[in-house]
């Protein structure tokens, strides 16, 4: 029964009438909307309620927002509302995936840098703080020229620069409750190192995880609007908000305006939304937090 207690706390704590669950709702519904869209995009689109965002149209002149084209269309001749929509699609793909590979790689070394320390946790330290060092969107530039562009790539451009955060975080945890009494006691009874730091260590840590998660995917939108301008990010044909926004740019000194506020404020709004959720749930997940209510 223990295992069902999370849920309705959770629950309770949603339901108060505070300033900061209502701004975390907030942001759960426009992350829930973009994730919708995301997902479903390609149905609408065989349902018909959508255009094909790469299919140009047979007049490639640009069209302000009417009934027909709800945003416009480009200069290109492309429904800007379709890649729009379309353009959570790419960015969840490479956000969560790059988010979910920092993770992976940085969680684990927390874990085992702060548990063991010695040599391996200054080499550690050392290399983390030294990427860490590196503005996000210079490092993940930098990565992009070698790697090149695709989801995968551009995934693996932005989700080096977050390791650190994983690292530093759960490092610095790891090696506060080490010294606790539970894992002394844990290891007086013969627990092997493997077996502490999954069974004792990683879940006194793993309540800080969702919230970086959380501010990380928020972070990387940004970042990979930000290689999609520089064409570093995805292939030209794969709808892409800092890519339109590139295209856009061109067209802003003729009155073109729509091809730029859509994506801008799509990509403002999503981020709005992560970052949101990403503050509520820390607050949720912050004993000191909670008792300060």
């Amino acid at each position: 029964m223990a295992v069902s207690k999370p849920l309705p706390r959770l629950l309770s704590w949603f339901s108060r009438p505070t300033l900061s669950t209502q701004l975390t709702i907030i942001g759960l519904i426009i992350t829930l909307f973009f994730v919708i869209v995301a997902v479903f995009g390609s149905a609408f689109q065989a349902w018909g309620w959508l255009q094909d965002p790469r299919e140009s149209l047979s007049n490639p002149i640009s069209q302000a927002p009417s009934a027909e084209h709800w945003f416009g269309t480009s200069r290109q001749g492309y429904d800007v509302f379709s890649r729009t929509l379309f353009g959570a699609q790419a960015a969840l793909q490479v956000v969560l995936l790059a988010t979910t590979l920092s993770l992976l790689a940085g969680v684990p070394l927390g874990l085992i840098s702060g548990y063991l320390g010695g040599k391996l946790d200054k080499v550690l330290l050392f290399v983390m703080d030294s990427i860490y060092a590196f503005p996000k969107l210079l490092l993940a530039m930098t990565l992009a020229f070698v790697v090149g562009r695709g989801i995968l790539n551009a995934a693996i451009a932005v989700s080096i620069s977050f390791i650190p955060q994983y690292y530093r975080v759960v490092r610095n945890q790891t090696t506060s409750v080490k010294t606790e009494l539970f894992i002394e006691a844990a290891k007086a009874l013969g627990a092997s190192p493997a077996r502490v730091l999954s069974r004792y260590l990683f879940l006194n840590v793993l309540q800080s995880i969702p919230v970086l998660f959380t501010l990380n995917t928020a972070n990387a939108i940004f970042i990979l609007g930000g290689l999609g301008f520089l064409g570093l990010g995805l292939p030209e044909e794969v709808p892409e908000w800092g890519h339109d926004l590139k295209l856009a740019l061109d067209a802003l000194p003729t009155g073109i305006w729509w091809t730029a506020l859509y994506p801008g404020l799509a990509m403002t709004l999503m981020v709005t939304g992560l970052s949101l959720l990403g503050e509520g749930l820390s607050e949720y997940f912050n004993p000191r937090a909670r008792n300060n209510e």
